[in-house]
């Protein structure tokens, strides 16, 4: 996919403590940063994860990362994300990470999220109101109710 295809990227400097001892950053950090884009893509349509009013509560049911090249120290990466459809229950999130200077990819992949209970022990349906704002910012429709978790 094109970077161009992605509504939001969110950059990021690599620290010191992401890389491992070959000096490239530690497959397990990619999933640190498809957390930080998918918290950033999320707080920028005002959807809000904590406590309050408005809050909504997912867990990850599945995470795919394809490594395509090494991110280093220092460099500044781009974390781009964009929900491919929305189920009843639960939300498919397409990422990329790019390096600097645009359509660089470095990884790829999908995040599945299902909204759960208070106490976390079923799915619940995803409030209209997240899936309206998501319509929105990504300016198509994304529910497919035969897609559910």
């Amino acid at each position: 996919m094109a970077r161009g295809d992605f509504r939001f990227s969110y950059d990021k400097r690599v620290r010191y403590a992401e890389i491992d001892a070959q000096a490239v950053v530690f497959n397990a950090r990619y999933l640190d940063y498809v957390d930080i884009g998918l918290t950033e893509y999320w707080r920028e349509m005002g959807i809000h994860t904590l406590p309050g009013p408005d809050m909504v509560d997912f867990q990850v049911v599945k995470a795919v990362v394809e490594y395509k090249r090494s991110i280093v120290f220092d460099e500044v990466i781009a974390i781009c994300m964009r929900t491919s459809r929305i189920g009843r229950s639960s939300i498919h999130t397409t990422y990329e990470i790019h390096g600097p200077g645009g359509e660089d990819l470095r990884a790829s992949g999908e995040m599945i999220h299902v909204h759960v209970s208070p106490d976390y022990s079923t799915s619940q349906p995803i409030p209209d109101w997240v899936v309206a704002r998501i319509e929105q910012f990504e300016g198509r429709t994304l529910r497919q109710m035969e897609f559910s978790a």
